[in-house]
């Protein structure tokens, strides 16, 4: 299984804030925004820190999929 913070990003895009501002806002580093981006392994502190900012649950920023589902939005996308 996967991380996939896509949900994460829309809730941005809705709530009209910038990567940069929910990093500031949340306390979060660079580096960990940059982990988010690569759907990468955070702490469930960071996930709580975002969820504060944005006043939502885990689920609404997470998800977590299979690999054979990731590898085949990677092949569907290099088409």
């Amino acid at each position: 299984m996967r991380t996939d913070y896509r949900k994460l990003w829309k809730l941005l895009i809705d709530h009209n804030m910038s990567k940069g501002e929910l990093r500031i806002k949340s306390g979060i580093s660079s580096v960990t925004l940059a982990k988010l981006g690569k759907n990468e392994n955070v702490t469930t502190d960071i996930l709580l820190r975002i969820c504060r900012v944005l006043n939502c649950n885990i689920g609404d920023i997470v998800d977590s999929v299979p690999e054979e589902i990731i590898s085949e939005i990677d092949i569907n996308a290099k088409e």
